[in-house]
């Protein structure tokens, strides 16, 4: 199967679908290590304006509360219905936010903001203009930034999504992972095609600018069939942006996945063709195949990023906002500023031991060394744009990119004679078939990977 920019080689699929990162950084967390602590970040939240070079900012909020559980989940969640534990996070939230923010040096302008779980939507009305006051108090949101929320339609209404709007949201992420009720039944997440449009409908009456609609396969009972009623159901609904994620069944990680029956998942061959379908559907409609599981409409400013060479990658997936330093707050959130990453702890107990002494509850983190940074900057390179100017990165990071990368390239050529990449004088360019495949590609300047070939961790590439 074939697109203007995507080639869709079942065999080549086969042959080169290994485990590996997804990339949302580089290093990834599981290379974050515990001696980078609270002074570490605190240090880093003081030398932002070192220079008078101030980057904007990107907000993220990790919201951990679920009514439910779904058993396909791998993020980090906290099932409940009590609204009590969701009070008390926000009292600590407010002082996590105000000890960054005395901490920060430089501009404090916000250009992004991103609230991920968990389910956000399951803050009252009340919490959520909390939340936004205690921002707004701490930073300036510039107008006209990104501002994003995740939304679980099951719980929420048209007067939500109004409040919402009201209070400055203008982008949202749905929830769906597919309408075939036996599917929702198997991962315990019913969710009617009905209560879906009704949200998506009220976030384009009350003025969002961009709806990003998030699907799964490989979960259990799904077929071609089915799916294709699914992918119909979507294109119905016509979001500015559809999330395609490859169900990863890794029990003795995420516990919830135990409640899903092994025998129900379908085959590897199977799960290729409900991709196969997936990616003709999308491209036939007209979404352009940005890279990573993500598609967007023609004039979306994803594609019009990716067009203009400005696309970036980060812990939220693709964005456009590629100069923001990223500020994360409460649990396991990941931020980065300048060359640092860093990750709180997990837990809420750990959350809120931290703040009652007074510190920033970091878990762990990394400064990143000039291999590192030359490395981060070739793998988004080929993430983003699929293709790479040798003589940009010597000259960026003064190598002889040959020499410092003999061992790469050589690895690359086998790669290169399947037709998955093109090594041309100064480029590097993945091809239409590789393009699936990225993930194998940029896992080839993976020092950390090349030095421990240990890659039961990850997901598999497809």
């Amino acid at each position: 199967m074939t697109t203007k920019n995507l080639i869709f080689d079942p065999q080549l699929i086969r042959r080169f679908d290994i485990n590996g990162p997804r990339y949302t950084s580089y290093p990834t967390a599981d290379r974050f290590v515990e001696a980078f602590d609270a002074s570490a970040l605190q240090d880093w939240l003081g030398k932002r304006a070192v220079g008078g070079m101030s980057r904007p900012l990107s907000l993220y909020f990790h919201i951990p509360f679920c009514n439910t559980i779904c058993y396909y989940c791998a993020c980090n969640k906290i099932i409940t219905k009590d609204h009590a534990r969701s009070s008390k996070y926000l009292k600590y939230l407010a002082k996590e936010i105000e000890m960054q923010a005395a901490r920060l040096g430089g501009t404090k302008q916000v250009t992004q903001l991103h609230l991920g779980g968990g389910t956000p939507t399951f803050l009252s009305h009340e919490e959520m203009q909390q939340l936004l006051d205690s921002v707004r108090a701490h930073f300036n949101l510039v107008p006209n930034g990104e501002y994003s929320i995740e939304v679980d339609p099951r719980k929420v209404g048209y007067d939500t999504i109004a409040f919402l709007s009201d209070l400055g949201f203008n982008r949202m992420s749905v929830g769906v992972q597919d309408f075939a009720e036996d599917v929702q039944e198997a991962v315990n997440r019913i969710q009617s095609f009905e209560e879906t449009k009704l949200v998506i409908d009220a976030a384009r009456t009350t003025g969002f600018r961009s709806i990003s609609l998030d699907l799964i396969y490989g979960l259990p009972k799904q077929n071609v069939i089915s799916f294709n009623r699914t992918i119909e159901q979507v294109l119905e609904l016509a979001p500015d942006r559809i999330s395609l994620y490859s169900y990863a069944h890794l029990p003795g990680l995420f516990k919830p996945q135990r409640r899903i029956i092994p025998i129900q998942l379908p085959s590897a061959d199977s799960k290729l063709q409900i991709l196969q379908l997936a990616i003709r559907r999308l491209t036939e409609a007209g979404y352009v195949y940005i890279g990573m599981d993500h598609f967007a409409k023609p004039d979306d400013e994803l594609t019009v990023a990716q067009r203009q060479g400005r696309l970036h990658r980060n812990f939220q997936g693709y964005s456009t906002q590629a100069e923001c330093d990223l500020l994360a707050f409460g649990v396991s959130a990941i931020g980065k500023i300048g060359p640092v990453y860093s990750q709180n702890v997990k837990t809420l107990d750990e959350y809120y031991d931290a703040l009652d002494q007074d510190e920033l509850p970091v878990l762990r983190g990394i400064e990143l060394t000039a291999d590192d940074l030359l490395r981060r900057s070739i793998i988004q390179a080929l993430m983003c744009h699929f293709e790479l100017s040798i003589q940009s990165i010597e000259i960026a990071h003064l190598i002889d990119f040959r020499s410092y990368f003999a061992e790469e390239l050589a690895d690359l050529a086998e790669m290169e004679a399947a037709g998955l990449v093109k090594m041309d004088g100064d480029w590097i360019s993945v091809m239409p078939a590789g393009r699936l495949l990225v993930r194998g590609i940029a896992m080839i300047f993976d020092r950390y990977l090349r030095a421990d070939r240990e890659r039961a961790r990850y997901s598999r590439v497809i």
